[in-house]
Parts: C-alpha cells; structure tokens; sequence
C-alpha cells in the first residue's frame, strides 16, 4: 500500500457514493428501522490532487446524516443537485433526500416516488443523470424500467416490454441511451427517443440457470462515443467477460477471476472500471477482499487471470456482526486518483487504500 485509511461505521453499508464536493455518502441495510444515511468528509489527503506525505488528520469526518426507516439497498447522488435517491425492500418505490445547506447538518426525506405495480415487486436499481433535467432511471424488472423527472415526479419514458427477467444493474450511457442488464447476463440497449426499441446486446457464454451477474460501465473521455466504452460483466462463478456494444456478436475478452464460488449470498457482486487508469477494474462480492485485474492483455481464451493487488484488510477484521464470515458488500473507486479505491464490508468497516503496482509495471 502506498496509503490506507480506515473507518468504523455504525452498521453494514452496501454502497459508497461519492457526492458534490468529493464527499461520500453510505448507508445502512438493516432490516430494523432507523438505517443511517451518512455524508462523510474524507481524509485531507483524499481531497488534493497530488499525494501527500504524513497528515495529521487521518480519518473520515460525519458531515451530516439522516434515517431510513428502510433498508438502503442503492444510493445515488444526483448530479448538480444536492439530492440523493435510495431504494430498497419492501418494495419498487424510491426515497428523495435532501442534502441540508451548511447551516444544518440534517439529510432529510422530501419525497417518495412510487411506481406502477410497486408492491411485490423486489426492490429497484437505480441510475441518475441531470443532462436534462434531473432525472432517475429505475426497475426491478425488465418490463418495468422508467425514468422519472426527480422534481415533478413525471414519467419521461417506460421502456418497451421484452420479457420480466429481473434486472442487476442499469446505467446512463448518455442523456439519450440506456444500458440495461439482467441478473441472468443479458445486456439490453434501450434509446428514450425510440420508446418501443429494446435491443439485446449479447448473452453469456455457457450460463448455468443459477448463475448471477452483474456488470459495470465505463465513462470514457469527452467527445468519446458512450458504445466505444467496454461493458464488463461479473458473473456469481467468477466468469469476467468484456464487451463492446458497437460489436456485440463476440467478446472482446474472457476471463475467470481467482476467488471462491459464493454460496447463496450473490446479492454482494461488484465489478467496477477505474475511471481513471486505463484498462483496470476491480471485483469484490465473494469474500472479504477485493481484486484489481489489468484487463490489457486479456483475449478470448477464458484463462483464470491473475490479479495485480488483492485488498485484505477487511479479513483481518474477523467475521461479520451475525457470525458468517466476512464479506466485502461493496467498492468504488476514487474519482480522480488512479489507484485510490474505498471499500466497505459486512462488519461494518470503510477502507480507503491506495495500492502500489510491482515495480516491473510501475
């Protein structure tokens, strides 16, 4: 490591999300009422551009924070706001916060979202963008996909029904284009100004019906094409496949992660791109580490890769607060620092590290 830093959290957190101002946001996933929505400054050393030497203030800082009396399964800060979006069980509805001026120190609910046929349905993923307005993309399942003005609550475009496979994860390509993947592997493309268009993009090679994935996006530099952007997927068996949405009958590249096969807990899954250092992403779910792959040499074979670092700090923390072992729940990487990521686990730990290559790749 070249840096690490650590911090106790309250309760189990699975998601990071970083805010205006290089903040942090997390939250609690308990079932019980009372989950912690918390905006966390980061250490000094995380808010220059440059790395510095010894500081003397080395921990995270409680800036301001609320409740949930949900669990917080996804969290999403919308972007030139001061506005958070949340979701989780029991249902497809989504919570609206308010990030409270300097004055206060309160994260307040302002609003609810509901949704067509919320009730039963699992809870929904969400991803925001304010190109045009501020504005949230959210389902549970395929056939269920919306986004919704935050501030007026209107429904600016469902998606075309293809299906009711449940959704792992959704993103923004751009104001116009959608990415939507279910947790069976497939990749659909949606454009909000051809409503009926759903597009699968590719499927997976040789999935078993029990395996679970997820996938990961990558913003590339300004003017750059949102499809020319490699879309990873995760799969619940460690299985990394790459693909490029412009060409979607094959893969860019296969590879098999070195980690244990999860049990049933697949909830977990994380693949992310570091958004600046080209070419790498990091995985974690599977167990109390977290891995960072150089994916520059990857083809089609589907070879098992071998990881440039593997984060084990939150293992040597024990097992987590029911007695199962630890596991991470989530990771982010930092925004402008290349090799900086923070990661939170089952015991309710946050880590902030920085790693170092070999010196053979430094």
């Amino acid at each position: 490591y070249r840096d690490l830093h650590t911090f106790e959290l309250q309760a189990p957190t699975r998601l990071i999300e970083w805010t205006c101002g290089n903040r942090v946001c997390v939250a609690g996933y308990g079932q019980s009422v009372g989950n912690e929505i918390l905006q966390l400054i980061p250490p000094p050393t995380l808010l220059t551009k440059e790395t510095q030497g010894l500081c003397p203030e080395r921990d995270f800082k409680v800036e301001c924070g609320g409740f949930s009396e949900r669990p917080v399964y996804s969290l999403k800060y919308v972007p030139d706001t001061s506005l958070l979006v949340t979701s989780g069980p029991p249902d497809s509805s989504l919570q609206v916060w308010q990030v409270s001026a300097e004055d206060s120190d309160v994260i307040k609910s302002v609003s609810t979202l509901a949704t067509e046929n919320g009730t039963g349905q699992s809870w929904a993923k969400i991803a925001t963008i304010s190109a045009k307005a501020p504005w949230v993309l959210h389902g549970s399942r395929l056939d269920r996909v919306q986004i919704t003005e935050i501030e007026s609550r209107k429904n600016v475009y469902t998606a075309a029904s293809r299906g009711s496979e449940e959704l792992s994860g959704l993103a923004f390509l751009d104001c116009n284009t959608l990415l939507l993947c279910c947790a069976v592997g497939r990749l659909c493309l949606a454009d909000i100004r051809q409503p009926q268009s759903l597009v699968e993009a590719t499927s997976v090679p040789a999935a078993s019906c029990s395996e679970q994935w997820c996938m990961g996006t990558r913003h590339g530099a300004q003017g750059l094409e949102p499809r020319s952007q490699p879309v990873a997927r995760l799969s619940s068996r460690g299985l990394l496949t790459l693909t490029d949405l412009r060409k979607t009958s094959e893969f860019l590249a296969l590879a098999k992660a070195r980690v244990p096969s999860p049990g049933s807990g697949t909830e977990f899954l994380c693949v992310s791109w570091a958004p600046a250092l080209e070419g790498y992403l990091a995985i974690s779910g599977f167990d109390g580490t977290v891995h960072v792959y150089d994916t520059q040499s990857w083809d089609s074979s589907g070879k098992e890769a071998e990881p440039v670092f593997v984060h084990k700090g939150h293992a040597f923390g024990g097992a987590g607060g029911s007695g199962d072992p630890l596991l991470v729940t989530v990771h982010t990487w930092h925004l402008q620092k290349p090799r900086t990521l923070l990661s939170a686990a089952s015991d309710g730990s946050l880590h902030v590290w920085d790693w170092v290559e070999p010196c053979g790749k430094c």
